[in-house]
């Protein structure tokens, strides 16, 4: 049996020294151009299958340059799907090349749904016998906690982890994250602690964690208190204004428990790199060591 998700977080953590994860958004309008096709702004099934190859071309570059920096990428899937069927085999291609080097594999799917179809997606993303294997997705519970139950079933089962959305900090989120008393993100808080407590591993951390903003701040740290167990996975540094200190606000004393994502300032320079394997190398150094952990 798989050792639990959390567990192998806090192994790889603790292996490369540091809680930052890249993010693999192949942004098309942001890839070297020498990695696009000449042909990239035709039209038809042959653009998407040309783009596909660009996408996995470029992200074996990154995937080379970071795997011994970081433990953990997190592909974006929606990069992946707008190329419609070679996008699908672009992520596929993806994963299976971090996972050969390596690296820890974070989903950010952002599934959330019921019954059949829920189970469905956690055979296609978590399941090691189904089409991707990954480590960890990210999920939605707006819907109510009964959507991650079928995803929490492969956790216990196959060492998978879940990354679920309680504090989001786009403008519009406070609409119902922070609806009632107390607020709707901290009763989420509370039922993902305790469907986690049972799935906490020998380091001390849960295979079941939450989705904080780096600009939370405050609110991270209460819902620190509220989720003690947990991993946060933080998006929002770089290009969406968090620093060093609002993306560690939950952080525990141990220093475990936060996960640091950074895609576009990683995997992107202000113009177009002359040699962009080593500039994102260099890129990939500089957030590692800004969140290394003591």
């Amino acid at each position: 049996m798989t050792r639990p998700f959390g567990d192998r977080m806090a192994d790889a953590v603790r292996r490369t020294g540091t809680c930052a994860v890249v993010g693999l958004d192949p942004h098309l309008d942001r890839i070297p151009a020498g990695f696009l096709p000449p042909d990239a702004d035709t039209t038809g099934p042959e653009r998407f299958q040309a783009l596909a190859k660009a996408v996995v071309d470029f992200n074996r570059v990154v995937i080379e340059a970071v795997h011994d920096l970081v433990p953990a990428v997190k592909p974006q899937f929606a990069f992946y799907e707008a190329l419609g069927v070679h996008g699908w085999a672009a992520l596929e291609q993806t994963c299976r090349m971090a996972k050969d080097a390596g690296l820890l594999v974070i989903a950010d799917a952002k599934r959330g749904d019921i019954s059949s179809t829920a189970a469905a997606y956690a055979r296609a993303i978590l399941d090691p016998n189904g089409p991707l294997g990954l480590d960890s997705v990210t999920l939605n519970p707006w819907m109510g906690v009964d959507t991650l139950a079928p995803f929490l079933e492969i956790c216990r089962e196959h060492g998978r982890g879940v990354f679920v959305l309680v504090r989001t900090t786009n403008p519009g989120s406070a609409l119902l994250q922070h609806h009632g008393e107390p607020g709707a993100a901290e009763l989420v808080a509370d039922a993902l602690h305790t469907a986690g407590v049972s799935l906490v591993g020998q380091s001390g951390m849960s295979s079941v964690g939450a989705v904080v903003g780096a600009t939370a701040g405050n609110d991270a740290r209460e819902l620190r208190a509220r989720m003690p167990l947990a991993w946060f996975l933080v998006p929002g540094v770089g290009a969406q204004g968090g620093d060093v200190d609002t993306a560690m606000a939950g952080v525990r004393g141990d220093g475990l428990g936060c996960l640091i994502n950074s895609s576009r300032a990683v995997l992107f320079g202000a113009t177009e790199d002359a040699d962009p394997a080593a500039a994102i190398r260099a890129r990939a150094q500089a957030h590692a060591a800004r969140f290394a952990i003591s």
